[in-house]
């Protein structure tokens, strides 16, 4: 078999799926049969006459196909482009590997350096425009923060962007916003290119759609990829306030598929809205103030009345709501927002989370889109950041027990996009061998798997039974009884979307 062909049925396979009973037994190897893709039947192995284009899983697990609900394209695509700055652990040793740093080749070439990820909430020295120009010289150069909410450019990249005005070289929130959106655009060509291999590299782990937040007019870019053939997942895309006004007036609406394709791999998603800051750049908006900051208690970046008004347009135009909220004051004023307007969606992070909140997002229908590996690169910066906030910080299991959905998901670029991570993260709360971090926050390996799947953790939660859209994975052990290191190393078989395989080893 082939990745784009079409199965008609799966047999001996051992299915992960909650809540559904398996004739013979949940133990027992079934086989599937695959019509029009979706699942038509369902039997123990050897009881099903099967036929045409078959794919043997010997014994290993079918899962529900994996989701990434929180995904920045192009800036995930073209991540693996730019200098890797993960590993520097002070200022000078970033602005030192930036000054070795090749130009940006094959993107954009002329004469920029970019790199991204590095994490100075922890450093012993800041950044500072001085050193980066000293290391750098007269070479534009651009270091993107991990969390996106700030970016250091040299004087020569503040002069080429009009940003003279920062003093210490930093943009933060908005204009980092906009750095972030002029270095992402690239030649069409070549930024599809990199998404297709992406969205290959996301199939081979399993995953058979994400919602792609990316900070432009996504329905042309998504329409042309189509047109060229993309095939690799199912996409939900944003929109952003900036073009609400004509997403209205084009008629837009969650769950249409993008106008002039035939495809229906491509659907609008959720009007996203970013509320405050982040905790790595000091300004995710908090009850108490940051340490040695007196009057920093972050910043809400859009006013509550505002925010009411945004969302109350946007539920009348028929779009879903995803509102980016990080702190425990944008939390709170985000549900406020829901319960006012009616809006239905999602709070993307819900990082520090008010105790009188956790029961509000199941009362108002509101997931907790959150990304569990997050809790794990911020432990060090969250206890030293926030150990004066009374609220929890990163309360995956609090919220399932409340009653929320949980959404699960990478904001790569920011983290990898691998949902096995996202799993591994949230039931045993380490990596890397540390003790876990808050293991009384982990959940269960179900409802991990089920915060992976599209409708995410509760009763929406994605199912392998006749009817069901064949959107499915087959991986080479039982994620339910799976250690931490085998489910960040899962090995996966093969994915379908629809029955068609999008990824075979």
């Amino acid at each position: 078999m082939n990745r784009g062909e079409v199965v008609s049925a799966i047999r001996n396979a051992r299915i992960v799926s909650s809540g559904v009973p398996l004739p013979g037994g949940d133990d027992e190897p079934h086989d599937i049969v695959i019509a029009g893709g979706r699942i038509a039947d369902i039997a123990p192995a050897g009881a099903l006459r099967l036929g045409g284009a078959v794919l043997d899983a010997a014994g290993r697990w079918l899962l529900p196909g994996l989701w990434d609900h929180h995904v920045h394209t192009v800036q995930w695509a073209l991540a693996a482009q730019r200098v890797d700055l993960g590993g520097a652990a002070t200022a000078a040793e970033a602005a030192a590997i930036m000054g070795a740093a090749l130009v940006v080749r094959g993107v954009a070439d002329d004469g920029r350096r970019i790199g991204t990820g590095y994490r100075d909430a922890l450093w012993p020295d800041r950044p500072d425009l001085e050193l980066l120009d000293a290391a750098t010289g007269e070479v534009p150069t651009y270091l993107i923060n991990a969390d996106v909410h700030s970016v250091w450019l040299n004087s020569a990249a503040l002069r080429r962007e009009g940003f003279e005005h920062a003093r210490d070289g930093v943009l933060r929130e908005q204009p980092a916003f906009e750095i972030s959106r002029r270095l992402n655009a690239v030649n069409p060509g070549v930024a599809d290119a990199f998404v297709a291999r992406a969205a290959d590299a996301a199939a081979s782990r399993g995953v058979v759609g994400i919602v792609d937040l990316d900070m432009a007019w996504n329905e042309d870019v998504w329409a042309r990829r189509l047109a060229r053939g993309f095939d690799a997942l199912r996409v939900e895309f944003g929109t952003y306030p900036d073009h609400l006004e004509r997403a209205i007036a084009e008629g837009l609406s969650t769950g249409d598929t993008v106008r002039g394709q035939r495809s229906d791999l491509v659907r609008v998603g959720p009007f996203k809205v970013i509320t405050d800051g982040s905790l790595g750049t000091r300004t995710a908006a908090c009850s108490h103030p940051y340490p040695g900051e007196p009057h920093n208690t972050g910043v809400l970046t859009v006013p509550p009345d505002e925010l009411v008004e945004l969302m109350t347009v946007a539920t009348g135009a028929g779009l879903r709501c995803a509102v980016h909220a990080i702190g425990d004051v944008a939390n709170s004023r985000a549900l406020d927002a829901f319960a006012l307007t009616g809006a239905t969606g999602s709070i993307e992070h819900a990082q520090l989370v008010a105790h009188a909140d956790l029961p509000r997002f199941a009362r108002l229908g509101v997931a907790a889109s959150v990304q569990p590996e997050h809790a794990l690169d911020d432990r060090d910066i969250t206890e030293r950041e926030w150990a004066a906030q009374t609220a929890l910080a990163y309360p995956l299991r609090s919220l399932a027990a409340a009653g929320a959905s949980l959404r699960f998901g990478s904001d790569a670029p920011v983290s990898p996009l691998d949902p096995w991570a996202a799993i591994a993260g949230a039931v045993y709360r380490t990596r890397d061998g540390r003790e876990p971090w808050h293991p009384h926050e982990a959940v269960s390996p179900q409802t991990a798997l089920d915060a992976s799947t599209h409708g995410g953790s509760g009763d929406a939660a994605a199912r392998i039974e006749p009817g069901a859209t064949a959107d499915l994975v087959l991986c080479g052990a039982d994620p339910r009884t799976a250690d931490e290191s085998v489910l960040r190393s899962m090995s996966v078989s093969a994915t379908l979307i629809a029955g068609r395989l999008t990824h075979l080893a």
